[in-house]
């Protein structure tokens, strides 16, 4: 096993199969809670676990995958493009929307943490957990948080995002794409933004879209928040 997990390519084959595994079954229960990031995340943690594999000595290789986070991301710039003029003619509901959408996010975090009793420092890690993740480690490392907690988070966030956006949009009778979009792309960022794309083009669009604009919007606002829980004493922990 050593000779395999030793291997620079082992933590990419190894991520890449079971990303593949994961879409596979997707694809042919259609079945939302099935999502293919989570399939492979559950999956690679039991072949780890199972075989008694070095956490390190996977990501050794995985990491390069990480590589392709800032292009994957500004690639999803495209079907914006292609409804910029559905974007010029909502412009302010669309800008109102994220920017209300990013602060519920924000205050939600801060508001379950305070009622389950978590320290600041894991209240801090989670201001983040709505936005892509090269932002959400920047404002996390700007604020001295917990890396690992704020990757943690944004991964659950996004993929809880992806499987039950779509049913409360129906739920709630949303049937406005750009609605739609922004909603799951401000909540779930990248990852929503895939089954986005998967409703249609103008909802991937929106989605994409709200990526940026709440990423920028958290960029401001995370700091406030976190001055203002330094200020109010029932934060003090």
């Amino acid at each position: 096993m050593n000779i395999l997990t030793d291997n620079l390519f082992f933590g990419i084959v190894i991520s890449l199969l079971a990303f593949e595994c994961g879409l596979y079954i997707s694809k042919k229960t259609k079945f939302p809670l099935f999502n293919p990031l989570l399939i492979s995340i559950l999956m690679i943690i039991t072949f780890l676990v199972i075989f008694n594999v070095d956490v390190d000595k996977y990501n050794s290789g995985a990491k390069f995958i990480n590589m392709f986070l800032g292009p994957a991301t500004v690639i999803l710039a495209v079907p914006l493009y292609k409804q910029i003029n559905l974007l010029k003619e909502n412009f302010l509901p669309i800008i109102i929307g994220v920017l209300i959408g990013s602060l519920v996010g924000i205050i939600s975090a801060i508001f379950l943490c305070f009622i389950f009793g978590l320290k600041n420092i894991l209240t801090i890690s989670l201001l983040a957990k709505s936005v892509t993740t090269p932002i959400g480690i920047e404002i996390t490392n700007q604020l001295g948080g917990l890396v690992p907690v704020t990757v943690l988070s944004i991964i659950i966030s996004g993929i809880v995002g992806a499987v039950v956006g779509p049913s409360i949009c129906k739920l709630f009778k949303i049937k406005n794409k750009i609605a739609v979009g922004i909603s799951i792309g401000t909540a779930a960022h990248a990852v929503g933004t895939t089954k986005a794309l998967e409703l249609g083009e103008t909802e991937g669009a929106m989605s994409s879209l709200s990526i940026g604009i709440a990423g920028l919007t958290t960029v401001f606002l995370a700091p406030l928040c976190f001055k203002l829980m330094n200020i109010l004493p029932f934060f003090a922990k």
